[in-house]
C-alpha cells in the first residue's frame, strides 16, 4: 500500500528513476547533446478546444502550456514563482492591492513585444471565459495597466489563493497578444517556447519551436525557470484507446504515451528496453460530481444516501488494481500537508446498502433513474463507474450508465438536464481552491449553499498559512454533509517514454521543453 504522506516533485522524479532505471541528463548538457528530432506524443483524446482559458481539461493545459504562459507558475516544490511577471507582486498591508511588474523584451509569436495592455486584456478575457476566472472575477474590484510594463489588481476583500489561481495551467490565465483575442479563438499567439502551426482533427496538434523565445534565466524548476525548446516539433497525437497507446509505445511509435492502464506495467517493465515506464506519485484524485441543480440528486438527502451506499475502496481497486497505484482515505489532502483533515471521515467508504436504502426512502426516492455520465477514454473512470453502479443497485437505486467519448462528456456536463453524476479526476495540488472547480461557483454540478460560502470565505480571506490549514477542515466537513462531489481517493499515474527521450520530468501536466532525443 502507498505511504499516506505528501510526495514532493523531487521525490516523484526519484521514484520515476527507480522505475525507469535511467538517469536524466543535467540540464546544462541537454541542449548540446540532444537531437532536434520531432517528438510524437500520444495523448488520451482529441482536445475539444485549443483555447487554454475556455477549458479546465488537463489535456488542453498539457498541449497549450507550450504555446502560452501565465504571469506566475509553480516550481518543483509547488511554490509560486514568476514567469511573465518580473518577480513576486507588491501586496498592500490590507491584502487587497497587488502591484505586478512585467518582464521587458518578451516577444509574442507574431514578433511584437508584450506590454501591460496585453496582460490586462488577457486577464479580463480570462475572467469572462474561464470557469476559474469567472469565479475569481467576483472578488476583483479593479484591474488596470500601470505604464508599459506594470499592472495593478485591486480586490474587494483579501483573497489568499490569487497567485495560485493565476499560476494554474488548466483553465489558464494565459497571456495572449491582444490583437489575437476572439471568441472562439482563431489565432493562438502566445509567448511560449513553441508556437502553434497546425491542427488536424483526430490526427494531431502540431507545435514548432519559437526561435525568438524570451526565456527566464533561473535554473529550471518544475514549470518555472529557464525553458529551452530542443525538439523542432511537438506532435500531440490523440490515441483514445489506452491499449493502443501501450502497443504504440512498445513499438517505438511514440516517444511518450500518457495515462496508461495500470495492468500494462508488467509488460512495460519486461519490454527489453523498448520503452521505459514512468510512475508519477501523488498524481491526483478521481471524484464523482453530483448535479445539485436539477434532477433526482438535486435533493441533498438523496445525495447523502448515495454517499452511504458507496465503497470508495472497492471503486479504487476496480479502477487501478495494483495497490501501488492507489490509496483509499477520507482526507482530501495527504497527511503531513498543511490542509490535512479528518473532518467527515465517518461518512467515507461506508458501503452500507441497508442504511442507504432507508435514507433514500425517507428522502422520497421512487425509483427514478440515476444517470451516470462516464467515458472509456480514461479506463479507470469507466471501471469505477461499473462498480459504483453495482453499489447503487444493492442500495435500491436505479443507475443508468451513459458511456460517451470524453469530448462529448465535457460538452454534456454543461447541460444540467442530461446527467445526475459524472466521473472525472484532478491533480493533487497544495492549494484547496485550485481543484476541483466545484469549490468555485458555476462549475458543472452548480453547488452553492450558505454553508459553503461561509466556510470558503473564512478560508480564502485568511492569509496566514497555518490558520488556513485549520479552516480547510470546516470546508471538508461541509463537502461530506452536502455531498456536491465525492473524493474517491488518491492515485498514481502510469505513462511511458522512449529510452531515447531525455530530460522528461514526471508531472501532472506533462511538458516537453528541456526535453529531447539522444543523438
Amino acid at each position: 500500500m502507498l505511504k499516506k504522506f505528501w510526495i514532493n516533485r523531487r521525490e516523484a522524479v526519484a521514484l520515476a528513476l527507480v522505475v525507469s532505471g535511467t538517469a536524466l541528463l543535467p540540464m546544462g548538457v541537454q541542449a548540446q547533446t540532444l537531437s532536434k528530432a520531432p517528438l510524437n506524443l500520444a495523448m488520451t483524446a482529441e482536445p475539444q478546444t485549443l483555447d487554454p482559458m475556455a477549458s479546465p481539461i488537463d489535456l488542453v493545459a498539457t498541449i497549450m502550456q507550450h504555446v502560452y504562459e501565465p504571469l506566475y507558475t509553480f516550481d518543483a516544490n509547488w511554490k509560486i514563482t514568476p514567469m511573465l511577471a518580473e518577480g513576486l507582486p507588491k501586496v498592500s498591508a490590507d491584502g487587497k492591492h497587488y502591484s505586478i511588474s512585467l518582464r521587458k523584451g518578451v516577444q509574442f509569436h507574431n514578433g511584437r513585444e508584450m506590454n501591460s495592455e496585453d496582460v490586462v486584456d488577457s486577464l479580463k478575457r480570462w475572467m469572462d471565459v474561464s470557469p476559474r476566472g469567472k469565479a475569481l472575477s467576483k472578488d476583483v474590484a479593479d484591474l488596470s495597466a500601470k505604464g508599459e510594463h506594470g499592472i495593478e489588481i485591486t480586490l474587494k476583500t483579501p483573497y489568499a489563493p490569487l497567485l495560485s489561481q493565476l499560476a494554474m495551467p488548466s483553465g489558464m490565465a494565459a497571456i495572449m497578444a491582444k490583437e489575437s483575442m476572439a471568441t472562439p479563438l482563431r489565432e493562438f499567439i502566445g509567448t511560449g517556447p513553441y508556437k502553434f502551426k497546425e491542427r488536424r482533427p483526430d490526427q494531431y496538434v502540431l507545435l514548432t519551436r519559437f526561435d525568438h523565445y524570451s526565456a527566464r534565466q533561473e535554473a529550471p524548476s518544475g514549470y518555472g525557470g529557464k525553458k529551452t525548446a530542443i525538439a523542432d516539433e511537438l506532435r500531440f497525437i490523440p490515441v483514445p484507446n489506452a491499449n493502443t497507446r501501450v502497443e504504440g509505445s512498445l513499438a517505438g511509435q511514440y516517444q511518450f504515451a500518457d495515462l496508461l492502464p495500470t495492468e500494462a506495467l508488467g509488460r512495460l517493465e519486461k519490454s527489453g528496453g523498448k520503452t521505459v515506464p514512468i510512475l508519477t506519485p501523488s498524481f491526483g484524485f478521481p471524484y464523482m460530481v453530483f448535479n445539485t441543480k436539477e434532477g433526482v440528486l438535486a435533493s441533498q438527502a438523496l445525495r447523502q444516501a448515495v454517499q452511504t451506499s458507496i465503497g470508495e475502496g472497492e471503486m479504487l481497486a476496480a479502477g487501478f488494481g495494483d495497490t501501488r497505484f492507489f490509496v483509499a482515505e477520507p482526507n482530501h489532502f495527504p497527511k503531513g500537508t498543511p490542509f490535512y483533515s479528518a473532518a467527515g471521515a465517518d461518512k467515507y467508504n461506508e458501503r452500507d446498502a441497508a442504511k442507504a436504502k432507508k435514507q433514500a426512502a425517507m428522502a422520497g426516492y421512487k425509483g427514478e433513474p440515476i444517470r451516470i455520465l462516464t467515458s472509456r477514454q480514461y479506463d479507470f473512470h469507466y471501471n469505477m463507474a461499473l462498480i459504483m453502479a453495482e453499489q447503487l443497485k444493492r442500495a435500491g437505486f436505479k443507475p443508468e450508465l451513459n458511456v460517451v467519448d470524453w469530448a462529448t462528456l465535457v460538452q454534456r456536463r454543461s447541460d444540467s438536464r442530461l446527467w445526475d453524476i459524472y466521473i472525472t479526476h484532478s491533480g493533487q495540488f497544495p492549494e484547496p481552491m485550485l481543484s476541483p472547480p466545484q469549490l468555485g461557483e458555476g462549475a458543472p454540478g452548480w453547488w452553492s449553499s450558505p454553508a459553503k460560502q461561509a466556510a470558503l470565505a473564512k478560508l480564502n480571506q485568511e492569509s496566514n498559512p497555518a490558520k488556513r490549514g485549520a479552516l480547510w477542515g470546516a470546508v471538508q466537513q461541509v463537502i461530506y454533509d452536502e455531498v456536491p462531489y465525492i473524493n474517491v481517493g488518491k492515485f498514481n499515474s502510469l505513462s511511458a517514454r522512449s529510452p531515447a527521450l531525455q530530460g522528461y520530468i514526471p508531472s501532472t501536466w506533462p511538458f516537453f521543453w528541456n526535453t529531447g532525443l539522444k543523438n
